[in-house]
């Protein structure tokens, strides 16, 4: 060997060493807190009163939690048991501990880490499937594999926590035993649940990344954020869920469930409750990645968009901070949940210092353990929290923005804001209902109509075991179960969740310019075959009515004659209606399937004189619903819980109207908010509905008139176009021989 050729070989040995160690020339901790992190947190204990109080609030429960000592039972149970919920609360006390180890620098956190980890070392290698068998994917330590990804997802930064404390051997050994073979279980070992486009298999990815940036193994971290080459998953098949596992050639991994999910405007297509539970492993990947890999610009991937939706989904609650159960939505979930105090600092930090987020932090009244809770914390001792504004805004849904959407209205009321919110969205995934055109209606934190959500009593054992209930496909799931329009006692596509994969309602109009006179608008032409329908929702703040009003105009157009029902779902006891109906001695079902099956048909009539006026009273507020029928219209009066022999269904009343052999129709309804009882005094006030006529006056395949007359004698004429909705398009029609003539799709003439 000459000399050159030696020299080349060291040289080129020296460089190999060099840059081995510079890849693994890895602080610790360095996921959501860094070491320059933890001294600016230490250099101000003390100082900063929010970030002070969560250390103390974790401090004295941990503390507890050591003196009580560990306990790591063998698996058994499903969600809401005891050794689910005891594997849950370890990987959250050994995440709270490892940060405190960090900021407190007390060797005890740092041992309690230690000792817990291998616990679940020495038990990892000789357990079997978990023994429930209902799931799709099951897991390890849970039913699940999902939740052996969430035990991942937080345990990964309690190791990184006390990455340093620990010796190189016992590192070897948990990565060894515990940590890698986890991740190759999650991943390799189980391709249908993380290959493919879900909330689900984003914490897969998660999981298998955290673990991967603290071990510095390049390999997971290229399958966390890419997916694995070879799936395993057959064409069709599906999850628990109904949906499908996976679409030929769609991609896979972190960078895949960022693309697809969310559309341009942030809108998570499962819906806001499963946002707020993905949120959390997005944020922390993510802010993971830019402080180990800043290079990726993940806060940047597709124009911004993690950050973008953490506001969407801000805005997709009611003013008490409870998120729209749109799809499977749990009613009560806020932005009070641990994944939203995360997922706020996270945005502030790495997003635009929007100060709005402060004020949401401050009403959470905690911020996380981090670099992101510490900033938000100081920036709120500074003084920088200003109000979170929402607004009436439309987002679109798919990941181009062109499958529908959501509109939300908002309007001020006489004491609290009166909020609309329609859907017109895609499917939404195996979580998705059959819901097209449909809505709900708030105001402040109370639901006027609402929507069902899911049929589910999460973590309680009881019901189902803490999972979804067969009530959730039979009803929650299904058409009627919701304020829209059902034809011949079916569903939207069946129910048919590959057929409902494929459509999506569109958006005609949104229009929020005048806070007088908001609309929103929307079509859908696929739910039932032959069967176009156009829906109009407007909120009308008049002088003479005390809240805004709602306006809800239906058109439908079909090749064949057939039965439709609008069904509207209220909370609170009936006060009157204007009509004769019978209420039967036995109560028999609406139905026999659809969901029609749940019903009780309580009570039916009629109204020849034109309205159909219902009103009902709820949180000393009274409702009035003025519908403008004919005398062939059935009127019925309904209760959930039929054929519910496990009382799993909330017993909530409606009110729906029907019109049977009917093939070109319109549905109009009008919905007021009024009126006051003090039940200390006995005294109501404002209890009569304001509205003394509803009228169609006008009606052809382009316009529509309705003519609105109060108790006092106003007079409101409503027109709106359904073929042309350019605001710059001129409209006429003669009504009783008089030309009304208006710029834009839509008006209100006094």
């Amino acid at each position: 060997m000459n000399k050159i050729s030696f020299y080349s070989k060291v040289c080129s040995c020296l460089l190999f060493i060099l840059i081995f160690q510079c890849y693994t020339a890895q602080e610790h901790p360095s996921l959501i807190l860094t070491t320059k992190g933890v001294a600016e947190i230490r250099a101000n204990l003390g100082r900063i009163p929010l970030f002070d109080e969560t250390l103390a609030s974790t401090k004295s429960q941990i503390d507890a939690e050591i003196l009580n000592g560990i306990e790591v039972p063998i698996p058994k149970d499903y969600s809401g048991g005891y050794t689910h919920e005891r594997h849950k609360k370890n990987f959250l006390m050994m995440q709270k501990a490892g940060l405190l180890y960090q900021i407190l620098n007390e060797e005890k956190y740092a041992k309690y880490v230690k000792e817990m980890l291998f616990q679940y070392e020495k038990m990892y290698p000789t357990l079997p499937l978990h023994p429930q068998t209902r799931s799709y994917a099951r897991g390890k330590f849970f039913w699940q594999a999902l939740n052996d990804s969430n035990w991942l997802v937080y345990t990964a930064q309690a190791y990184d926590c006390i990455y340093n404390y620990l010796t190189v051997s016992e590192r070897k050994t948990l990565e060894s035993n515990l940590f890698r073979p986890l991740a190759d279980f999650i991943s390799l070992e189980n391709p249908k649940f993380y290959n493919r486009i879900h909330n689900h298999s984003t914490w897969g990815n998660v999981a298998v990344g955290m673990i991967g940036l603290v071990m510095n193994d390049k390999k997971l971290v290229e399958r966390a954020l890419y997916g694995m080459k070879k799936d395993g998953i057959k064409e069709g098949e599906k999850d628990n869920d109904g949906g499908l596992l996976k679409k030929p050639g769609q991609k896979a991994g972190f960078f895949a469930n960022v693309d697809e999910p969310f559309s341009p405007d942030g809108y998570f297509t499962e819906g806001p409750y499963y946002q707020r539970y993905a949120m959390y492993p997005y944020m922390v990947f993510a802010e993971a990645l830019q402080n180990t890999r800043p290079d990726l610009k993940v806060f940047e991937y597709k124009n911004g968009v993690l950050l973008k939706s953490l506001i969407t989904l801000l805005n997709l609650t009611d003013t008490e901070g409870k998120f729209f159960p749109l799809n499977d939505g749990q009613k009560g979930m806020s932005y009070y949940s641990r994944e939203l105090v995360f997922s706020v600092d996270a945005a502030y930090l790495f997003g635009e210092k929007n100060t709005g987020l402060l004020s949401i932090a401050e009403k959470q009244s905690e911020v996380t353990l981090d670099n992101a809770g510490f900033a938000v914390a100081k920036a709120i001792q500074e003084g920088k929290a200003t109000s979170f504004i929402k607004k009436s805004v439309a987002y679109s849904d798919g990941i181009k923005g062109d499958q529908g959407g959501v509109g939300i209205l908002r309007s001020k009321g006489s004491t609290e804001e009166i909020t609309l919110v329609m859907k017109y969205a895609a499917q939404g995934g195996s979580h998705g209902h059959y819901d097209k055109l449909s809505f709900s209606l708030y105001e402040g934190g109370n639901e006027i109509l609402q929507d069902y959500g899911l049929a589910r009593f999460v973590n309680i054992q009881q019901k189902g075991g803490g999972n979804y209930l067969k009530e959730n496909k039979t009803w929650a799931k299904q058409t009627i179960a919701h304020n829209t329009i059902v034809q011949n006692e079916s569903s939207n596509f069946e129910a048919d969740y590959e057929t409902g994969d494929q459509f999506h309602s569109d958006k005609y109009l949104f229009d929020a310019n005048n806070p007088n006179l908001q609309i929103v608008s929307a079509k859908e032409s696929n739910a039932f075959p032959g069967t176009e329908m156009h829906r109009v929702l407007a909120l009308i703040k008049e002088d003479d009515f005390e809240n805004p009003f709602l306006l809800d105009i239906i058109k439908i157009k079909s090749k064949t004659s057939n039965q439709y029902d609008l069904p509207y779902y209220y909370f609170g006891q009936i006060m009157s209606a204007n009509f004769k109906y019978e209420t039967p001695n036995i109560l028999s079902p609406l139905g026999t399937k659809n969901g029609y099956e749940h019903l009780w048909k309580i009570g039916e009539g009629s109204q020849p004189e034109g309205n159909a006026k219902v009103s009902w009273f709820n949180n000393d507020r009274f409702i009035s619903l003025t519908s403008a029928v004919s005398k062939d219209d059935q009127l019925i009066f309904t209760k959930i819980g039929a054929n519910d022999p496990d009382f799993n269904l909330r017993n909530d009343p409606g009110f729906m109207i029907r019109k049977t052999n009917a093939k070109d129709t319109y549905f109009v309804t009008a919905l007021e908010i009024h009126g006051h009882y003090n039940p200390v005094t006995e005294i109501g006030n404002n209890t009569f509905s304001n509205i003394k006529k509803l009228d169609i006056v006008y009606q052809d395949d382009q316009y529509i008139g309705i003519k609105i007359m109060t108790v006092g004698g106003d007079l409101s004429i409503f027109l709106f176009s359904f073929q042309d909705a350019d605001k710059n398009s001129t409209h006429n029609v003669s009504i009783d021989g008089k030309i009304y003539s208006w710029n834009g799709a839509f008006t209100l003439i006094k």
